[in-house]
């Protein structure tokens, strides 16, 4: 009975990821988020294959399925880093797949004789996937009050989290495997292992289908609104809402060192729902710190021009400015004007003194 439900998991499972993959392949989702999760969906079919009953040894295959399989992880990390708009840095992800191909290429090329790579490989593979579900977590949870699009904060909640847990679970089983008396290949932890893998293409499914627009479609530049000159479509209550927030900003309140929307709504006397949908759906920022950056570099880049301040250093600038790092500032800086802010002053007292 186990088994038959087994193998009847396994089948429904193919057939929703391939579906799925026809549907994601099908759309125009921004290529940020098509490819981690077409990785993500067919790194859990190699998986799916690598890990059934009728697959204990597919031959000369065997080490490129698992490679494919092994993947999974990283591509789920991938794909709820990007969904998040906290891509990670470039670097990050040469590690990334540095360490898994070093792990792989141990547990499947280096003889046991010679060294004991399957138990080296094994456990790298299993600690970098098990570190990349932990800095998932830290993002989708740490990150949150940061996000302005209400949809995409209760995502974070439960469908990046739980598909983390999902993945986390079938990692910690098969350490389990390996320093315990655990048989992986039983009927029930097999069972379990379809389940499970079940259960990630459901939700993978469920934050395609379900996700608005605006999460999936290329982005396009934020915070046009507020440089338009037709009148922003505001109700009365947005209105004043937008009013004291207009005057909070030429206050200065931007410059306040860890400003957070709760904290700016309390400013503001005003429920703190109200000022997020403000500022995405009417401003048209997708997160707070976009909305604060927005006027911080804006003032940034005067102070950086401005010759009776040549001599004051960037950090200085970037500290009054309410950042609590230079990295922090220089990457809002280069984000928002596409150069460092070193090189923003010499270019603009360059062409300043040219000018004269």
């Amino acid at each position: 009975m186990i088994l038959e439900l087994n193998y009847l998991i396994r089948i429904i499972t193919v057939g929703a990821a391939l579906m799925l993959l026809a549907q994601i392949s099908a759309n125009d989702i921004r290529k940020a988020l098509k490819w981690p999760m077409i990785g993500m969906i067919v790194g859990a079919l190699a998986y799916l294959i690598n890990s059934t009953p009728l697959a204990a040894s597919q031959g000369i295959w065997d080490p490129w399925v698992d490679l494919v399989s092994i993947t999974t992880t990283a591509f789920i990390w991938l794909f709820a880093r990007n969904l998040f708009e906290r891509e990670p840095p470039r670097n990050w992800i040469l590690g990334v797949a540095a360490l898994f191909l070093l792990g792989w290429f141990l547990s499947n090329f280096v003889e046991p004789r010679v060294m004991p790579g399957f138990y080296i490989g094994f456990f790298i593979l299993h600690i970098a996937s098990l570190l990349l579900i932990a800095d998932l977590i830290r993002v989708g949870f740490f990150g949150r009050d940061d996000d302005l699009i209400e949809e995409r904060r209760a995502i974070r909640v439960w469908l990046p989290l739980l598909l983390a847990a999902q993945a986390a679970g079938i990692l910690i089983f098969e350490i389990a495997e390996v320093v315990s008396d655990i048989d992986g290949r039983s009927p029930v932890a097999e069972l379990i292992n379809s389940f499970l893998i079940f259960v990630l293409i459901l939700f993978s499914g469920l934050a395609f289908l379900r996700s608005d627009v605006q999460l999936l479609v290329e982005e396009g530049s934020e915070n046009t609104s507020e440089d338009e000159t037709e009148p922003l479509d505001l109700s009365p209550s947005e209105t004043v809402l937008h009013e004291k927030l207009t005057a909070a900003m030429a206050q200065g309140v931007y410059r306040t060192p860890g400003l957070s929307i709760a904290g700016l709504a309390d400013q503001l006397d005003t429920p703190e729902h109200r000022l997020r949908a403000l500022i995405n759906q009417k401003l048209g920022y997708r997160n707070f710190s976009a909305f604060l950056n927005r006027h911080r570099i804006s003032e940034a880049r005067e102070h950086l021009v401005d010759k009776e301040r040549v001599d004051l250093p960037v950090l200085t600038i970037a500290m009054d400015l309410g950042y609590n790092s230079l990295p922090t500032f220089n990457r809002a800086f280069k984000s928002e004007t596409g150069t460092t802010p070193s090189d923003y002053r010499r270019l603009g007292l360059s062409e300043s003194t040219v000018q004269n």
